[in-house]
């Protein structure tokens, strides 16, 4: 089969496309053949050796996928799925319903459930609250618009270039504020009415970070869940929190594999909205699977809109 391979530690330049044997299931997983694969900030960082968790060389990277089995489609979380066929655990399969699509499909595994859970299940949020949105017209973002909007929130959107803040207000935005403003705090105080807001997604890292804290109302939740720029905030003692009862929480999608309340369920719920129509996935660049190093490169060089994904036929 044809497969990303990195034998070496650094950026997107480290992946080779090469062929590799199939991977062989254990008796409790099974040999999916892939038709759609899913990129992710994740990725990005599995190359470098940045991520969460240790990678060990060599590996493929990707961590999800769209496949079949005896015939049957589904969602899957894998280990290695920048290749043709990928192994998945038997319980880490989600069955694809007709009425969605595999790009559809593909978009909720990491996306999907990430943007479920920081605005719910560590968001908390309300009807009515704000909610400030960075990279707002990513995998995460594009998502984040439409069910903080369905769940009642007031969206407020931060993205760059036309195009995306198109996006951002076309998915039910309030507010669309451009991230390379001069003045991005003011901007986000604008956009609120002059007040600070109540619930902050953020993924960029560095001075966002620093400023999504400062707009933040009292008894307001900022949510990390990614640091796309590779840069440091500030450091925030716990006890400078206390002057605004503000709650700074940490999400990793991977504390929900293996819980079906967090996972399955979750997933199920999303595909019935998108089958809906209540709920669109948007689909940004598809590469092919020989192009990898490129898709990463704009992905890292924000030239990427919505979901993107590695055609492994290619």
């Amino acid at each position: 089969m044809k497969a990303i391979q990195i034998t070496k530690f650094g950026g997107p330049e480290v992946m080779e496309y090469v062929e590799l044997a199939d991977p062989t299931p254990k008796s409790d997983e099974v040999l999916l053949d892939v038709t759609a694969i899913g990129i992710n900030y994740a990725d990005t960082h599995q190359t470098e050796n940045s991520y969460l968790s240790p990678q060990t060389l060599p590996f493929v990277p990707g961590l999800e996928v769209t496949g079949t089995v005896a015939g049957k489609r589904y969602l899957a979380a894998v280990s290695g799925g920048y290749a043709q066929r990928a192994i998945a655990n038997k319980q880490m399969l989600f069955p694809i319903p007709d009425a969605v699509s595999d790009n559809q499909a593909l978009c909720m595994l990491v996306q999907g459930t990430t943007a479920w859970h920081i605005l719910k299940t560590v968001g908390h949020l309300k009807a009515g609250e704000s909610v400030l949105i960075h990279a707002a017209a990513g995998g995460v973002g594009t998502l984040a618009i439409q069910l903080a909007k369905l769940w009642g929130g007031k969206v407020i959107a931060v993205t760059s270039s036309d195009e995306k803040k198109k996006i951002a207000k076309e998915l039910g935005a309030d507010e669309v504020i451009d991230a390379d403003t001069e003045n991005l705090k003011t901007e986000i105080l604008r956009a609120n009415g002059g007040k600070p807001v109540d619930l902050v997604l953020e993924m960029v890292g560095g001075k966002t970070t620093d400023i999504s804290l400062e707009v933040l109302a009292p008894f307001g939740r900022m949510i990390v869940f990614g640091a796309a720029s590779r840069s440091a905030a500030q450091v925030v003692h716990p006890t400078s929190l206390m002057g605004g009862s503000k709650t700074i929480t940490g999400f990793w999608l991977a504390h929900c594999f293996g819980n079906k309340e967090l996972l399955n369920d979750v997933i199920a719920e999303l595909f019935a909205l998108v089958a809906a129509g209540k709920l669109k996935p948007i689909v940004g660049s598809t590469f092919a699977l020989s192009q990898a190093a490129k898709a990463h490169e704009a992905m890292l060089a924000r030239k990427t809109v919505g979901k993107i994904a590695l055609d492994p036929a290619n």
